[in-house]
């Protein structure tokens, strides 16, 4: 593949800005993550390169320190990839394909992380890899590249139907090509380009609780239970509970292999909330806090999406008794995901300022914004204000390029 030459790509010695977290008595603002999600759809922070640059000039002057860029959406990376190429036979999102911002610039096809990237670099700003859609293939209205050349990589329900509850169509988590497949996207991401963690999100999951009855699955359940078929009831406990631990075994595997290929990359999860996440998705990611120091992940940002402060408050203090509950309470490793705008009204100040609050007294990690909509339009002054000028992450050393 030929040099991008962009610097946004991995350098010799990248791995210098190795992940530590800072000392307690270190002079100056308390470190926190203070972090928003960039998406393509829905809003311009990304549409043009002149955007890009232009956003993350904007997040760095209200005081945010990270950025969480999508670049893995409804089938189709928003790079160069190598691996897809040879999986499906595109390099990236067509330029034609919904949801890609350079359709509706007109302009071919952009690297949206190498772009980003640089940008954020520009501006103080820590970049992380958000690879939102995980192991979910397609909108369940969509008929792309992945979906109609992997049938058998899809899960399924009992009656053979490939479209989940939540409206998407999965690959199955427990067939090997496809957990290799999502591995390697993640893998070539961090060696080609300089980015300073990964995020999987909601979505390195089991499709749903109703999901799992397609052939791979059953053969491999069959073979581990005495040729026996899967109980069918989706809910039955020990069924939910195999499929959880085959899960929770893929998850550890990825972090390690992603720790292992970067040293001093920040290996994160953005689930939803517990226990929400173990009743429709067999996630019980509380668990996964406890795992010796190589496979556990140093992030978690739970997205308490609430849009009142009493709703918030509960839903948080719940995330906390989770892990302790786990006996994997490390607060600084916790950090809320905190809801702006999206379906419904949108979250106001107050409610904002006091879930910012709460998490902060309770010593946790910091807050990442869902989503960079309603930090660049709705509550930038605010939050600009609020903050009162930059802070580090406690996640590195020291912000790049500032």
């Amino acid at each position: 593949m030929p040099e991008p030459g962009r610097r946004g790509l991995l350098k010799a010695g990248a791995a210098a800005a190795a992940l530590q977290v800072l000392p307690a008595a270190a002079a100056g603002p308390t470190p926190e993550v203070r972090g928003t999600w960039l998406t393509t759809t829905a809003n311009r922070a990304l549409a043009t390169p002149a955007d890009t640059e232009a956003t993350m000039a904007a997040l760095a002057d209200i005081g945010l320190n990270t950025v969480y860029v999508e670049c893995w959406k409804n089938g189709y990376t928003q790079y160069p990839s190598e691996v897809l190429e040879r999986t499906i036979g595109h390099r990236q999102r067509p330029g034609a394909a919904l949801q890609d911002p350079s359709a509706r610039a007109g302009a071919p096809a952009r690297d949206l992380l190498a772009e980003p990237l640089g940008a954020a670099r520009r501006h103080g700003l820590r970049h992380v890899a958000w690879f939102e859609y995980g192991f979910m293939a397609a909108h369940g209205a969509t008929m792309n590249t992945l979906r109609r050349t992997k049938p058998q990589w899809l899960s399924r329900d009992r009656s053979g139907g490939e479209v989940a509850p939540n409206g998407f169509v999965w690959m199955n988590p427990l067939h090997p090509e496809a957990r290799q497949f999502l591995l390697e996207l993640a893998l070539e991401a961090v060696r080609r380009y300089d980015v300073d963690g990964v995020q999987f999100d909601d979505r390195i999951v089991w499709p749903y609780v109703t999901m799992g009855y397609d052939t791979h699955t059953r053969q491999v359940y069959a073979a581990e239970h005495g040729g026996r078929q899967p109980p069918d009831d989706p809910r039955d406990a020990g069924w939910m509970r195999w499929r959880a631990d085959k899960l929770d075994a893929l998850a550890a595997d990825f972090c390690a292999a992603l720790r292992a290929a970067r040293p001093g990359l920040m290996v994160s999860l953005s689930p939803a909330v517990y226990p929400w996440s173990w009743e429709h998705y067999l996630l019980a990611w509380p668990r996964w806090a406890r795992w010796p120091e190589a496979r556990r992940w140093h992030e978690f940002v739970p997205q308490a999406y609430r849009t009142s402060y009493p709703a918030f408050e509960r839903t948080w203090l719940e995330q906390i008794e989770a892990l302790k509950a786990a006996g994997a309470y490390r607060p600084k490793e916790l950090v809320a995901g905190i809801r702006l705008n999206g379906e419904g009204p949108e979250s106001d100040w107050e409610t904002l300022r006091r879930s910012i609050e709460l998490v902060r007294a309770q010593g946790n990690g910091g807050h990442v914004l869902w989503f960079s909509r309603g930090v660049l339009e709705t509550h930038a002054a605010a939050l600009k204000a609020f903050y009162g000028g930059p802070v580090p992450s406690p996640r590195f050393a020291a912000a790049p390029g500032r």
